[in-house]
């Protein structure tokens, strides 16, 4: 892809986008995903979380499309955004496998971590529903992850997490955590 030919016709796609043709938008976000998986692949190289960056990032362009200006470049604006929403991804990415390193060998159950309401509330569900529970909600693993974790089927998994957010909602009807 030429940057010149990609600038003008970005640029133009853009415009229609911004005058309501919803077909040129479509066009545009179809193209600038492709464009920002490329990009991610040769800024980072291959990473787990690479279509959760696109999608923010897509996101990111079209929170910010009320801010191009027709007549400035389009590329400096879109891929500005792009590194910038990538690497908040990345951000939250290595938190939330940091966090599961920190807790992959502890029990769920009797956590020091978990003293507050929600603490208290895991406490009450059984271990496979409390683990469920805060591995998915609390950690923010995947079901998939989970279930890899906890040595089960991502179904199994599925069914642990719904069956424990009915439990906990049925204990929060008959006594309701004060904090």
């Amino acid at each position: 892809m030429d940057p010149g030919t990609d600038e003008k016709r970005w640029s133009e796609m853009m415009l229609s986008a911004q005058r309501g043709d919803a077909d040129a938008y479509a066009r545009l976000l179809k193209e600038l995903g492709v464009v920002l998986e490329r990009y991610l692949l040769a800024q980072f190289g291959h990473l787990e979380c690479l279509e959760d960056c696109v999608q923010e990032a897509l996101l990111g362009i079209h929170r910010a499309r009320h801010t191009w200006q027709p007549g400035r470049p389009f590329r400096p604006w879109f891929f500005t955004i792009a590194r910038h929403k990538a690497i908040d991804e990345l951000r939250r990415e290595r938190s939330r496998r940091e966090a599961m390193e920190r807790f992959a060998n502890e029990p769920v159950v009797g956590r020091t971590e978990d003293s507050g309401a929600g603490g208290r509330l895991l406490r009450r569900l059984d271990s496979d529903k409390s683990e469920a529970l805060f591995l998915t909600k609390v950690l923010g693993l995947t079901n998939a992850e989970a279930a890899e974790r906890c040595g089960v089927s991502e179904s199994a998994m599925k069914v642990r997490v719904f069956r424990a957010i009915r439990e906990a909602r049925r204990l929060l009807r008959e006594d309701p955590l004060d904090d």
